[in-house]
């Protein structure tokens, strides 16, 4: 109960935190909610912690009961993919090119199955989970009868305490209040799936001492959040710096020319501008002249920065301001600048300043 009962107040706390961010600080929230920053890494943290707990729980039953604990592999075997899922299977650490598929049928070019599935099958996806297992699985295993039949099956329900937790972040997931609403929802799931996983562990005949499990989740977390802030510090790639900066200079002289243009409210993945825009100008002017003559046509056709990330174009305009721009994230992978300006590490070139 009391893992139920701090998983639900940190489902709480994590949407307060958005909507505070949201409603005081627009760019806090921006910041907050981007690739590779701290609410994408928390996520991944507490799905890993989760399959953690999960696996523990798998081993603790199979050595007391034998068999094959199917369901609570099940859940482990889900929170590890929807960890890596989170971080593209760590195609921004380490910088590798995914297959040509991801590059041109997912919108984010990331070498990840979720953004491949049609939308709304996505969301009634994740409805099916958060409902079906958060909520409605949980009331049920309260029923002493059906308790006893899912224990026999192997099946390990959460606890119905979390089920206002599951039931809040499926309402906010339906309702999609703000950009970004999302992220936001991604890592209250992984709350709730800590907090499933917690009571299960602590709970099983087969650990007498739950306390010492937690200790050891917690480690676990903590030694893979130290490395994914060490595996961040990519430092400076001066080689690849210096390509990039030429690059979006290229990238800006497409623009200038008659047949490239862009429009005020843009900010877009380069690849995925040009297929919605009709600028296919873009893979044969001056930036793919220069990719391509030093032999890396992928990146020329995907408009693919030297860390093989996207390139991206910015315009925004309001209240007689304009800018526009074209950037790479640079060495870092994640993106540093703001709406305004070109910012932190990130790799770009200006169209447009007033």
């Amino acid at each position: 109960m009391r893992a139920a009962i701090t998983a639900n107040l940190t489902v709480l706390a994590i949407f307060a935190i958005g909507a505070a961010a949201y409603v005081t600080d627009g760019d806090l929230y921006y910041a907050l909610a981007q690739e590779d920053r701290l609410l994408e890494w928390l996520t991944f943290w507490l799905f890993v912690a989760a399959a953690y707990s999960f696996f523990q729980y798998a081993a603790g039953d199979r050595r007391r009961r034998g068999g094959l604990p199917w369901f609570a592999v099940g859940l482990g075997m889900f929170c590890s993919f929807v960890a890596l899922e989170e971080i593209s299977w760590g195609q921004r650490l380490v910088g590798y090119q995914p297959p040509d598929y991801f590059l041109e049928k997912n919108f984010q070019q990331e070498f990840n199955l979720h953004n491949v599935v049609d939308t709304d099958l996505r969301m009634l996806g994740m409805h099916v989970v958060l409902i079906g297992y958060g909520v409605v699985l949980g009331l049920l295993a309260t029923l002493p009868a059906l308790a006893a039949r899912l224990a026999a099956w192997r099946i390990v329900p959460p606890p119905a305490w979390l089920a206002p937790g599951f039931f809040v972040i499926a309402v906010v997931y339906a309702w999609y209040p703000a950009r970004f609403t999302g992220e936001w929802v991604e890592a209250a799931t992984g709350a709730a799936f800590l907090g499933a996983g917690v009571a299960a562990l602590s709970g099983s005949e087969a650990e007498s001492t739950p306390n010492a499990a937690i200790r050891t989740m917690a480690s676990v977390a903590a030694a893979v959040a130290t490395l994914g802030v060490l595996t961040l510090a990519h430092g400076s790639d001066a080689t690849r710096t210096a390509a990039a900066e030429a690059e979006t200079q290229a990238l800006a002289a497409d623009f200038s020319g008659p047949r490239v243009a862009t429009r005020c409210g843009i900010h877009k993945r380069l690849y995925t501008f040009m297929r919605e825009y009709n600028q296919p100008y873009l893979v044969e002017g001056a930036f793919a002249e220069r990719v391509r003559t030093g032999g890396d046509a992928s990146r020329a056709d995907y408009l693919l920065d030297p860390w093989n990330s996207p390139y991206w174009i910015r315009h925004k305009c309001t209240g007689g301001r304009a800018v526009a721009f074209v950037y790479s994230f640079g060495p870092n992978r994640r993106r540093d600048s703001s709406q305004w300006e070109i910012g932190g590490d990130d790799v770009g070139t200006y169209l447009l300043r007033d």
